[in-house]
């Protein structure tokens, strides 16, 4: 592990307890929360995405306020559905969100998870005549395309009385490092190897569409391994980078205990079924940071990783969420590996 951000779900609820009450106080905490993390150190900022639901939704504008009010820390998702996605209106937003960032941003995308609504990217005016339960036909094409217009391929037929005769027109504008940002979402051997052959970056999260009897973080593991390897052999030369998301709670102060105190009890993955697959979830760390760092240091997917991503309970408000991310940085990061975004941007590891 070279470095670690917090990945937001962006949750936003009129409930007790809950400081992040509305949509607006949701943007404007997790812009807050960016801004102090860069301070701190952290190396990203990361955004999850759903619609029809009371979370982050659209991230481009989130994203970009957070970039143009930070320095050096990295903003990015984890993930954008692309059942949802125009291909090519996305790659046009997601070239001038590099601008903006000067090249901070570390886009997650895949097809998705499950949601509240029963295949609500139809209501979007997309639909799956291959995959009508799951969408994921519908989602590798419009990737596809999306990495062919990020790429300059031309797009569009040019009007011969403007252009002249014969030309197809690429989208604008168009960034030559965007490719170098682009991750894809992967949950399972067979995803992490089609990654690595098309030479993107991979983001693992906190379950694997997979059950085998092993430990999440050894079958995590597996598919980093795959990843590389399938990067490797596709003839790539570059150092792509691999994130994992887990839910690490250092236990500093008494309200650390009394928020999180009791998870430290759960201390093992669960087997359920998401998405029509027999999964597994990983567990959550919360102890003390000297027990934190014997911990992660077991976990083979956060020491092969080079990113990790803390997920943060964002409706506890700006203030504890910073504490949070303080803690990690100060306990236990530095025992792990971490090296803080005033030491430049984070490199992969060559393969």
């Amino acid at each position: 592990m070279k470095a670690f951000g917090f990945l937001s779900f962006g949750h936003y609820a009129n409930v007790p307890g809950s400081v992040t009450r509305t949509a607006g106080e949701m943007l404007h905490q997790t812009i807050e929360i960016a801004q102090g993390a860069d301070e701190i150190g952290v190396n990203g900022a990361y955004v999850r995405v759903h619609h029809f639901a009371r979370q982050a939704a659209s991230p481009m504008p989130l994203l970009s306020a957070m970039a143009a009010t930070t320095k050096r820390i990295e903003v990015g998702t984890g993930v954008i559905d692309m059942r949802y996605e125009n291909p090519l209106y996305f790659a046009e937003e997601a070239a001038a969100l590099d601008f903006i960032a000067d090249g901070r941003i570390a886009l997650g995308v895949s097809r998705g998870s499950p949601e509240t609504a029963l295949r609500g990217y139809e209501a979007f005016g997309y639909v799956d005549e291959e995959d009508r339960e799951r969408g994921s036909v519908l989602a590798r094409d419009k990737f596809d395309l999306f990495l062919e217009a990020i790429d300059g391929a031309g797009i569009a037929p040019g009007d011969p009385r403007m252009v002249g005769e014969g030309r197809y027109l690429p989208v604008e504008p168009r960034s030559e490092s965007l490719r170098d940002h682009i991750w894809w979402g992967s949950g399972s051997r067979a995803t992490a190897e089609e990654t690595g052959r098309k030479g993107l970056n991979m983001m693992s999260s906190t379950l694997v569409t997979e059950a085998t009897g092993q430990p999440f973080h050894e079958l995590q593991r597996e598919q980093i391994e795959l990843f590389r390897a399938a990067y490797k052999e596709a003839g790539h030369t570059g150092t792509p980078r691999v994130s994992v998301s887990r839910s690490v709670f250092p236990l500093i102060s008494d309200q650390d205990r009394a928020y999180f105190g009791l998870r430290s009890e759960e201390n093992g993955d669960q087997i359920g079924v998401i998405d029509g697959f027999r999964s597994t979830f990983g567990k959550t760390y919360a102890a003390e940071p000297d027990v934190l760092i014997s911990q992660l240091k077991q976990d083979e997917a956060v020491m092969a990783a080079d990113t990790l991503m803390l997920t943060i309970p964002n409706q506890l408000g700006p203030e504890y969420n910073l504490h949070v991310l303080q803690a990690f940085a100060e306990h236990v990061a530095p025992a792990l590996g971490w090296k803080p975004n005033t030491e430049g941007p984070v490199q992969g590891d060559p393969v």
